[in-house]
């Protein structure tokens, strides 16, 4: 099979585009309320590794109908006049998914680099 793009090009792409939040930049955060990160993480991998307190779960999956106000599935949380910092694993998930909520219209959104895992590693809190 023969694809116009790879996940390395997606990949390249987004980053282009995005903001890119150092883990300790993002660690600093905590806190804020004018900012929401967005754990787009499965439910298993939250039970297994952990969350990140006060955390908004979308998993990537519903991370488009969810912040389209026509779709039946809107969540509110995505109308609010906040920062929206997308995190999955390993940094992935969440270049694509900042980059796509910046292409829907939605502002002040970036992902951190490493994501849940380098949150973790840099002493970031978790909950169970």
């Amino acid at each position: 099979m023969n694809i116009k793009k790879g996940y390395k090009q997606l990949l390249a792409e987004a980053n282009a585009e995005i903001e890119t939040v150092p883990v300790e930049s993002a660690i600093g955060l905590v806190g804020n309320p004018d900012v929401v990160f967005v754990d787009l993480r499965d439910p298993r991998e939250r039970e297994r590794e952990g969350k990140m307190p006060d955390a908004f779960a979308c998993t990537r999956g519903m991370l488009e109908f969810w912040i389209d106000p026509e779709s039946p599935y809107a969540k509110p949380v995505f109308t609010e006049p906040k920062r929206f910092i997308f995190f999955c694993a390993g940094g992935w998930r969440s270049a694509l998914a900042a980059k796509t909520a910046q292409d829907m219209g939605l502002e002040n959104v970036a992902h951190i680099e490493g994501g849940f895992g380098a949150w973790k590693k840099a002493g970031g809190p978790v909950t169970n």
